[in-house]
């Protein structure tokens, strides 16, 4: 990752040791961001990096082939979670690890809960739709009715669960939600 200069065997043993600790912490819990374990070491071996990272450099210090650590890479850049960086003279693209977790956070769920909002209101108001139209079609008080009154009743209180989510979401993306929740500890 960087050189030691001036460090002793036992100094630099102690803060792989810590280092090699935290990585490991990283990549057991980042299939909460729908990451791989390896992956999450990788992202982990770049957090404690003193300098961006080719390609090759990663490869080299996590023992995978350079085709792992272009995939590696690409998730945690789709994610927000590593940056490309520009550095004068470099031939080779060089990566770093985003250092603000706050901002990973909001970035991430605020992608991933958008994308299943989405998804799960255009279903909802499908479904909608096609209830209502049915119960438009059928007359009378019937089972039929109950059971289209009690589904549109349950789709709509879904519906408004997104509307909150979405409002949620658009906390997260605007930063507000660090005026409700402080990044800091008051």
């Amino acid at each position: 990752m960087q050189p030691f200069d001036g460090l002793s065997e036992q100094h630099i043993g102690k803060i792989l040791k810590a280092r090699k600790r935290v990585i490991e912490a990283i990549g057991k819990n980042m299939d909460l961001y729908g990451i791989t374990q390896s992956v999450g070491h990788l992202y982990g071996m770049l957090f404690f990096s003193e300098k961006p990272m080719t390609l090759d450099e990663m490869g080299k210090e996590m023992e995978m082939s350079k085709t792992s650590m272009s995939t590696g890479v690409r998730m945690l850049l789709d994610l927000k979670m590593v940056n490309k960086v520009w550095e004068k003279g470099a031939r080779k693209d060089l990566y770093e690890a985003e250092a603000d977790w706050h901002q990973t956070f909001t970035d991430y769920f605020g992608i991933e809960w958008r994308k299943a909002v989405e998804a799960n209101v255009i279903a909802l108001k499908r479904s909608a739709a096609e209830l209502r139209q049915l119960q438009e079609t059928e007359e009378g008080e019937g089972e039929l009715r109950e059971i289209l009154s009690r589904d549109l009743e349950k789709i709509d209180g879904a519906l408004s669960y997104y509307e909150w989510l979405d409002r949620l979401i658009d906390t997260l993306d605007s930063g507000k939600i660090y005026e409700l929740v402080p990044k800091e500890k008051p």
